[in-house]
C-alpha cells in the first residue's frame, strides 16, 4: 500500500466539500447555477465546480505529488485524462456523482474519490452527504462502511442466487439502439433491474448486500475506479465484458459486477451479450 495515503484525511476532505459547497446549494440552485454539458441529462452545477476546487486544494496539501483528475477539470481540459495511464500517483474525483439527481432535488448523489498508484487502483471512497457516512476501501484490506456514530461495518456482496431471482443495476443508456433493445429484452430473465443514475449509491447498495449485479457500458474513471475496487474488496467478481481486468485508463469495454465468477459468466452469456 502506498504510504502517502491517509484515508481518514481524504474522507474528511470529502465531508468538508459537502458541508461547505454541496449541501448549501442542494435544492437551492439558481437558474444560472445549472448548465448542460453534452446533452440534457448530462449536467454540471456550480456545486460540482466549487466542490472540486475545494477538494483539489485539499489534495495539493495532502498529496502534493499526485496528479489530480477531476470530472470538471477534464471537462475543461480533456488532455488531462491521458496523463492518468503514466502517472506514478493520481487522485481521481467526482465532486458530485448523480448531478442530474442533485439538480432535480433528489437526495441520490455522492462524492467519489479513487487513488491510483502506478496504474493500479489502491483506494476508493464514496461519501453520502445526506447520510453523512462513508464507504471506503484500501486494496487488500476489505471494504468498510463507516457510520456517523463511528460504527464500522464490513461490506460483502451477497451470495449469488438463480438468475430469475436476481436484482441489479443495468445502465443501458450508452449502447446503440439495437444493442439496447437486445439487452433490455434479455433483462426480462432477471427478477428486477433499475438504474439510480448514481454509481455512488449503486456501488454502496451492492456492497451492503442489497443487489446481485451491476452493469455499466461507459467507463469514466471518476465514476467507477473506487467503486470497482470496493466491490472486489467486498468479494465480487469484477471485469470488463471481454473478461479482462478493469484498469484506470479504460474508458470503454463495459463493466460487469457479480457475486462470483459463475454468476458473472451467466449474466454475461444470457443477459449482457454485446458481441
Amino acid at each position: 500500500m502506498t504510504a502517502a495515503i491517509d484515508i481518514a484525511a481524504l474522507a474528511n476532505l470529502l465531508q468538508e466539500a459537502a458541508v461547505e459547497e454541496i449541501l448549501p446549494r442542494f435544492r437551492n440552485l439558481g437558474d444560472g447555477d445549472i448548465r448542460m454539458k453534452t446533452e440534457a441529462i448530462d449536467l454540471v452545477t456550480e456545486a460540482d465546480e466549487a466542490a472540486e476546487r475545494l477538494i483539489r486544494k485539499g489534495i495539493e496539501g495532502l498529496m502534493p505529488d499526485a496528479l489530480f483528475v477531476g470530472e470538471e477539470s477534464v471537462a475543461a481540459d480533456p488532455a488531462l485524462l491521458d496523463q492518468l495511464k503514466d502517472a506514478d500517483l493520481a487522485v481521481i474525483v467526482d465532486p458530485i456523482d448523480g448531478t442530474f439527481n442533485f439538480a432535480s432535488g433528489l437526495s441520490l448523489f455522492g462524492v467519489m474519490l479513487a487513488v491510483v498508484s502506478k496504474g493500479e487502483t489502491v483506494a476508493g471512497l464514496i461519501y453520502d452527504p445526506i447520510g453523512n457516512d462513508w464507504a471506503l476501501c484500501e486494496k487488500g484490506s476489505g471494504a468498510w462502511l463507516y457510520r456517523t456514530d463511528g460504527a464500522q461495518e464490513q461490506m460483502f456482496m451477497r451470495p449469488s442466487g438463480p438468475l430469475e431471482q436476481m436484482i441489479g443495476i443495468a445502465n443501458t443508456g450508452f449502447f446503440d439502439l439495437e444493442m439496447r433493445r437486445k439487452i433490455l429484452s434479455n433483462l426480462a430473465e432477471v427478477r428486477l433491474f433499475t438504474s439510480y443514475r448514481c454509481a455512488a449509491h449503486e456501488y454502496r447498495l451492492l456492497g451492503q448486500g442489497h443487489m446481485d449485479f451491476a452493469m455499466y457500458n461507459k467507463l469514466m474513471p471518476w465514476d467507477h475506479l473506487g467503486g470497482a475496487l470496493m466491490m472486489q474488496e467486498a468479494g465480487a467478481h469484477v471485469a470488463r465484458f471481454d473478461g479482462s481486468p478493469y484498469l484506470p485508463h479504460h474508458t470503454a469495454g463495459g463493466l460487469l459486477v457479480a457475486a462470483d465468477e459463475d454468476a458473472w459468466q451467466e449474466l454475461r452469456e444470457r443477459i449482457f451479450t454485446v458481441d
